[in-house]
């Protein structure tokens, strides 16, 4: 199989449960993976998802002895702002203005004065940088 370069779409719930572990610890074994993991997934199993993993490229691993360690390929920032993509094209065709919208609409209520400040600042801050 060849390496690709890591796309959020690509990955299964599982896989994303699994990218969530190594992103908090930083790296992992596949029992230590195995012991965060909800549902009792074999050992074969996971050591069989992280190796897709790592072909999707994802993570890849050092050998230390006889046991490998897995870590993200990818720093988290950048996954995060890959899924975020993903997510603004697939459901607001390409939109930050709507994907804002949205959130803005369901949790506005929920954000404290702190909060909406700190985004107001964010989109003073965009402007600028962009010439606006």
């Amino acid at each position: 199989m060849t390496k690709t370069a890591p796309h959020h779409a690509t990955l299964s719930r599982r896989e994303r449960q699994i990218m969530d572990i190594l992103y908090r610890r930083g790296r992992a074994t596949a029992g230590e993976v195995m012991a965060a993991l909800t549902g009792d997934p074999s050992y074969s199993t996971v050591r069989a998802q992280l190796r897709v993993l790592e072909d999707k490229g994802h993570v890849h691993h050092e050998e230390h002895g006889l046991r490998y360690v897995y870590l993200p390929a990818v720093p988290r920032h950048a996954a995060r702002k890959s899924a975020l993509r993903h997510l603004v094209d697939t459901f607001f065709d390409g939109s930050s203005e709507q994907a804002v919208a949205a959130l803005l609409g369901g949790e506005a209520t929920r954000l404290s004065d702190e909060d909406l400040k700190r985004i107001a600042d964010l989109v003073t801050k965009a402007r600028k940088e962009g010439g606006r």
